[in-house]
């Protein structure tokens, strides 16, 4: 299904590894037949891309976008942890649906709100309307010279939008009002996964030397770890250690801040940590960076027999082994604390 990823939203939708921290889910939809991935691909650009266009298409249409539209972000939830990012997208759905689709989540007794609802219809019905107020006159005016403003400002994005060289997460004027933004500007074919490691060895060369791996509390790591459900909530390191794999540690300074913090036994930092290796140690002398390459393992396979869920291969080194003498300089060019 790597062939399949024409449309990025996709493949998070079918589960594949290269989500930022999969779910169980994820592990079996991976694994589906390649027509059930094609079959996704389909549903995704028609959904995406033609489904919009249903709400200006009256009211039975806006009704059928606004389920295809809340079903498909369900999926998507159910098929990763991407955050809140499609929780808040199923909030602008429910607007598809008008007082009689949402008449049964109220009650129908006297003074109730579908009560008074209904005696007001009936008396604008009858010509009983309410006098204008100059207040309403003063929101129509503010509410449609927003609209003007909002146009004006969406004209860079929309060229944008059409350019050859189209730029993502970008702010075209100072208020940062209206802007371009994607989750993922770039996704990879490939999993790849930074693994921290401290040792307590005096020397990080010394083939004997004993390093020892920390635990994050969602992204890959142990290969029997089973992988987390945490949607709606949101582990910022997580995500950032996914995209830091993909890149190297000069382009993800804060890496290295990392590093430090834990070459300091740091509290704060170590309480976005699920597993210290050196919790009954005292901080480790030296923390280093291993690169490795991730893929599921397959169910009913001899890994997952031993109760592996993942495959993994070492790459390299993604930044040598440091210490708090040799990062002196480092974190005081930056500005940073350190003891």
């Amino acid at each position: 299904c790597d062939q399949l990823k024409v449309f990025v939203p996709n493949s998070y939708m079918t589960g594949e590894k290269t989500q930022p921290v999969p779910n169980p889910i994820a592990y079996y939809m991976h694994r589906s037949p390649l027509w059930f991935h094609s079959f996704e691909v389909l549903t995704n650009h028609f959904i995406e891309l033609i489904v919009p266009f249903f709400l200006f298409l009256g009211r039975r249409m806006c009704v059928i976008h606004g389920i295809l539209q809340i079903l498909f972000q369900v999926l998507l939830i159910v098929s990763g942890n991407l955050s809140f990012l499609n929780w808040l997208t199923i909030v602008p759905s429910i607007a598809c649906f008008d007082d009689s689709n949402l008449a049964f989540f109220f009650s129908s007794r006297q003074g109730g709100v579908k009560d008074q609802v209904s005696k007001i219809q009936a008396k604008e019905a009858a010509g009983h309307k309410p006098p204008t107020h100059y207040g309403v006159v003063i929101r129509q005016v503010l509410n449609a010279s927003f609209g003007v403003l909002i146009a004006y400002l969406s004209l860079p994005v929309i060229i944008n939008l059409l350019s050859s060289k189209q730029m993502m997460n970008t702010s075209f004027n100072p208020l940062r009002i209206v802007n371009t933004y994607g989750a993922f500007g770039s996704i990879t074919k490939e999993r790849t996964e930074v693994i921290i490691q401290g040792t307590m060895s005096q020397d990080p060369n010394d083939p004997s030397a004993l390093w020892e791996e920390y635990e994050f509390k969602c992204k890959p790591g142990d290969l029997k770890r089973r992988p987390c459900i945490i949607t709606p909530y949101h582990y910022r390191l997580d995500w950032l250690m996914w995209f830091a794999a993909f890149q190297t540690y000069e382009q993800n300074e804060w890496l290295i801040h990392l590093a430090g913090r834990l070459l300091m036994n740091d509290s704060l930092v170590l309480s976005l940590i699920a597993h210290n290796p050196f919790q009954n140690q005292g901080a480790p002398r030296w923390v280093r960076g291993e690169h490795y390459r991730y893929k599921f393992s397959q169910p009913n396979g001899n890994h997952a027999a031993d109760g592996k869920w993942w495959i993994r291969k070492r790459i390299g080194p993604y930044f040598p082994p440091v210490n708090l003498k040799g990062l002196k300089k480092y974190f005081k060019e930056r500005d940073w604390p350190i003891q």
